[in-house]
């Protein structure tokens, strides 16, 4: 069994410990450390190279966007996940252009949050129902070039573009291979394929391409 090793990073001690304890009753994940600014986050993802820092937007001094920014931007970075509010679609969607892979939102079942980390942790990340039309529709109407800018979809098979599409209607690798009947390992090497020949970071970015693209609509 592979340990996920997470950095919490939020400036309330109570969410942090509420966190901490769900947490430690994984066998499969290992709080690394905790950091209660953003500062602390970034120097604290370079010194413990978590898998996945969870990460509060709204924090003293550095905020939880530009923190994002400056980990994702170190080589080997880990994923970086946003825990917001309903009504915090602008923080999340600056998260997003900072690099961000994956936004669980605070009201979530404590169990349904470990549940997302695991995903995260392989790659296999999408956001939290409750933002993600919303979200992606801002990304669309402004374009950023630190997010999925203009692609082609000229260099993709058939099958690559229905797994695309599948990925930006919000289809987990699980739910891609039973659509298409073909294994999960088959899935997981069309959207490695397709991270490289699009230049995706990860599945956040495709999803963004399915949308510019016009393979999906808001």
């Amino acid at each position: 069994m592979t340990t996920v090793r997470v950095l919490l990073a939020d400036d309330h001690a109570l969410i942090r410990s509420a966190l901490q304890m769900v947490l430690a009753d994984a066998d499969d994940i290992e709080v690394a450390g905790q950091a209660q600014t953003g500062a602390d986050a970034v120097r604290l993802s370079r010194e413990l190279r978590p898998d996945v820092v969870l990460m509060d937007i709204r924090m003293p001094g550095l905020d939880g966007i530009e923190a994002t920014r400056r980990i994702t931007a170190e080589p080997g970075a880990p994923h970086v996940v946003v825990l917001t509010t309903f009504d915090d679609d602008e923080y999340v969607y600056g998260a997003l252009r900072a690099g961000a892979s994956g936004f669980l939102v605070k009201d979530m079942a404590l169990d349904e949050i470990v549940t997302a980390i695991r995903v995260v942790a392989t790659g296999d990340a999408l956001i939290a129902p409750s933002v993600t039309r919303r979200l992606i529709a801002m990304v669309v109407e402004h374009p950023s070039p630190g997010v999925a800018g203009p692609v082609s979809l000229n260099g993709l098979t058939g099958r690559e573009r229905q797994v695309l599409t599948l990925i930006g209607q919000g289809a987990t690798n699980a739910e891609i291979a039973e659509r298409m009947h073909i294994t999960t390992p088959t899935v997981k090497s069309y959207v490695g394929r397709l991270m490289t020949k699009l230049a995706a970071r990860d599945r956040v970015q495709l999803v963004i391409v399915a949308y510019r693209t016009g393979l999906v609509t808001p």
